[in-house]
């Protein structure tokens, strides 16, 4: 069903868009939710800085499962990966059932940025689509968004 809607929403932070890309990118067992694990006793999270590189989670047994893939790399605009989540919120390992994550970041300041994340081309998840659309489909800016605010409100000095 190619018709689910992708679900967009962004935030504004007070820090640079190199500042902003770098906290998403580099700081991401900060600011995602503890809810969203794959693993036991989540220990990291990388996102590896390449197109083809992982995002993946560690527990503290050593495991590692991935949520997706890098597909596009482009600091500091924009930053897209496969997101594998099957069923009943479980992993999957195939890149071709997973959706996008989308993350654009956009200058609106000197030292102000937008980010926006959208989770696109939901039909790929199949017979799940439509409910992981409305899993999705809250308001703006969402748990992640909004965590992922206050970890550059932490991490970026503010302008004196």
């Amino acid at each position: 069903m190619a018709s689910t809607p992708d679900v967009a929403k962004s935030v504004t932070v007070e820090a640079t868009i190199e500042q902003a890309f770098a906290i998403f990118a580099g700081r991401p067992i900060e600011w995602w939710p503890e809810s969203h694990v794959f693993v036991k006793d989540r220990q990291a999270i990388t996102i590896e800085p390449f197109v083809g590189g992982r995002y993946f989670e560690r527990g503290a047994d050593g495991e590692e499962i991935a949520w997706g893939t890098i597909t596009e790399w482009d600091p500091p605009k924009r930053l897209v990966m496969t997101w594998r989540v099957g069923p009943y919120w479980q992993p999957i390992f195939d890149d071709e059932k997973a959706s996008f994550i989308k993350v654009d970041f956009e200058v609106v300041g000197p030292a102000t940025t937008k980010v926006t994340l959208t989770h696109a081309d939901l039909h790929r998840h199949g017979e799940i689509a439509e409910g992981i659309h409305k899993a999705l489909d809250g308001p703006s800016p969402g748990e992640t968004l909004e965590k992922y605010a206050g970890v550059v409100e932490r991490h970026v000095p503010k302008a004196a």
